[in-house]
């Protein structure tokens, strides 16, 4: 059985295609079996149709991690293609669940530093907005987003073997 997710942010140019770009290379990395859909969103229209952003792309690059795919929206109907909605932070999360048509889609939105080790907790769970920031932003985000899909890849596929 196929697990479809998708990593969502506020603009879909940032985050939420370093979280997308990062899983996919996981998976290239373990070069395993366990079938996955992986895309990215953003709850708004900003920068529908671009290309992820250029520093979160030379960041990644400069890792091995390619960032690829044109910003699209998360919208209501979406709920139906995935089984996890991973939220880049509370208001990414908040945005979702007014959303989700049904429980059960609501029930599929989560954090995705849910699965960071290194979160402080329950009020620490945000992936920051590098957008208006310097290039450690980026950084930043992408070291987050390598604990957390490396974690939460784990989780998936412990859950897919039992």
């Amino acid at each position: 059985m196929t697990t479809r997710l998708c990593f969502v942010c506020l603009g879909n140019i940032c985050r939420s295609p370093t979280a997308e770009g990062v899983f996919r290379y996981l998976l290239g990395q373990r070069g395993d079996a366990t079938p996955f859909e992986v895309e990215s969103a953003g709850t708004g229209a900003y920068h529908e149709g671009e290309s992820p952003d250029r520093r979160s792309t030379a960041t990644a690059a400069q890792r091995g991690i390619p960032l690829v795919g044109a910003a699209a929206r998360f919208d209501a109907e979406d709920f139906v293609r995935f089984d996890w909605v991973l939220a880049m932070d509370g208001a990414n999360k908040s945005d979702l669940l007014a959303r989700a048509p049904t429980e059960q889609d609501a029930a599929k939105v989560v954090l995705l530093r849910e699965w960071d080790a290194q979160s402080d907790g329950p009020h620490d769970l945000d992936v920051p907005d590098p957008y208006y920031g310097g290039a450690s932003g980026f950084d930043d985000v992408l070291d987050i987003c390598l604990r957390s899909c490396q974690a939460l890849l784990d989780d998936l596929e412990a859950r897919a073997r039992a």
